[in-house]
C-alpha cells in the first residue's frame, strides 16, 4: 500500500486506525487495530484498482468518521446527540474546555489579584469560574446540538461530511521514560529536602541558633498529606517508566496530585509554610505582601491541574 503523499508521516490507514483505537479501552486496542487493518487491506485488494491510494481513500471514506466507529467498538451509545453530530460536538467541546475555559479562569484570577482580593477569595473565585463557566459551556453547547439533531436539517450542515483529509497527522509515540524519570527524581528530591531541612536545621542565625526553613508546626498536621502525595507521585512516575499508562493510573495520579497540591496551596494561602523565625531573621521583619502568597498558591493549583490533565491525555494515547 502506498504512503500518504501529503506528509509522509504514515499511510491513511495508519492514521485512521490510530484515531479509532485511541478512543477505545486499552485492552481492546491491539485486536481492533489488527481487525481494522485486515479489513481495509482486504477491501482495497478485492477492488483491484490501478490506483491503490485512491482505493484506500474510497474505502476509508465509506467506513466513516473514526470517532463514530470507535463508539461502536466501545459499545458506547450516542443518544442525546446522534452519531451524525457527535464527532463535531466532541471536537468543539474539547476546544472550548481546553482553551477558552483556562483563559477565562486565568483572567478572573488576575483581575481578583489586581482588585486587592485575598488568597481565599481569588482561589474561590477561580474554582467558581471553572465550575460555572465550564457548566455553561457544556450545557449550552449540548442544547444547541440537541436542537440541531432534532431539527431534521443536520445532514451535512455541521462541520461538513467527513473525509480522510480530516485525519490528524500520525503522532510519533511519546518517549515517557525520560520525562517520568525526571518527574520521579524531582518529587523524590522534594521529599528529601523537606525531611532534611527539619532534621538538619540548616539555617543558623547570627546568634548560632539553628532553625527549620519550613514552619515546624507543619509536622503536627499538613506536612503529612503533602509528603504522602509526593510519595504517591514518585510511585506513579516509576510505574510510567515500566508500564503502559492507563486511565486507572491517571485517576491515581489525580488523587496523589490533590493530596500534594491542595494542602500546599492552603498553607501558602494561610502564610504558614515558612518558619516565622526564619523569615524574620532573613528579611529583618519585612512583611511579604499577601498578593505574593496568593499568586504562589494559585500557581501551585494551576501547575497541579496541568499535570493531571497531561496524565489523562497520556492515558488516552
Amino acid at each position: 500500500m502506498s504512503k500518504s503523499h501529503a506528509s509522509g508521516t504514515g499511510t491513511l490507514t495508519d492514521r485512521y486506525v490510530a484515531e479509532v483505537v485511541r478512543r477505545i479501552p486499552a485492552d481492546q486496542r491491539g485486536d481492533v487495530a489488527d481487525e481494522l487493518r485486515a479489513t481495509i487491506a482486504d477491501t482495497v485488494e478485492a477492488r483491484g484498482p490501478a490506483d491503490a491510494e485512491a482505493a484506500e481513500r474510497e474505502v476509508l471514506t465509506e467506513m466513516g468518521d473514526p470517532i463514530r466507529l470507535a463508539a461502536q467498538y466501545a459499545d458506547r451509545p450516542l443518544a442525546l446527540i446522534g452519531p451524525g453530530l457527535y464527532p463535531t460536538y466532541i471536537r468543539l467541546l474539547t476546544v472550548l474546555l481546553s482553551t477558552v475555559l483556562p483563559v477565562v479562569t486565568a483572567l478572573s484570577a488576575v483581575l481578583g489579584v489586581l482588585d486587592g482580593q485575598g488568597s481565599a477569595e481569588v482561589i474561590g473565585g477561580a474554582v467558581g469560574t471553572v465550575l460555572s463557566v465550564g457548566a455553561q459551556m457544556v450545557a449550552w453547547l449540548t442544547v444547541v446540538f440537541a436542537l440541531i439533531e432534532r431539527s431534521g436539517k443536520r445532514s451535512g450542515t455541521v462541520g461538513g461530511a467527513w473525509t480522510p483529509d480530516d485525519l490528524p497527522e500520525l503522532r510519533a509515540p511519546k518517549k515517557r521514560g525520560a520525562a517520568a524519570c525526571t518527574g520521579m527524581a524531582w518529587h523524590a528530591l522534594l521529599i528529601a529536602l523537606i525531611v532534611w531541612q527539619h532534621t538538619a536545621q540548616p539555617y543558623r542565625t547570627d546568634d548560632g541558633i539553628r532553625l527549620d526553613v519550613l514552619d515546624p508546626g507543619l509536622w503536627s498536621g499538613w506536612i503529612w498529606p503533602i509528603l504522602a502525595g509526593l510519595v504517591g507521585l514518585v510511585t506513579l512516575d516509576a510505574i510510567r517508566v515500566v508500564r503502559v499508562w492507563t486511565r486507572t493510573s491517571a485517576v491515581w495520579s489525580l488523587a496523589a496530585e490533590a493530596a500534594f497540591a491542595l494542602p500546599l496551596a492552603w498553607v501558602l494561602h494561610r502564610q504558614e509554610f515558612f518558619n516565622p523565625a526564619f523569615l524574620s531573621d532573613v528579611n529583618g521583619g519585612w512583611q511579604i505582601p499577601d498578593s505574593f502568597h496568593t499568586v504562589v498558591a494559585v500557581g501551585v493549583l494551576a501547575v497541579g491541574a496541568g499535570e493531571v490533565a497531561k496524565r489523562f491525555r497520556e492515558a488516552r494515547g
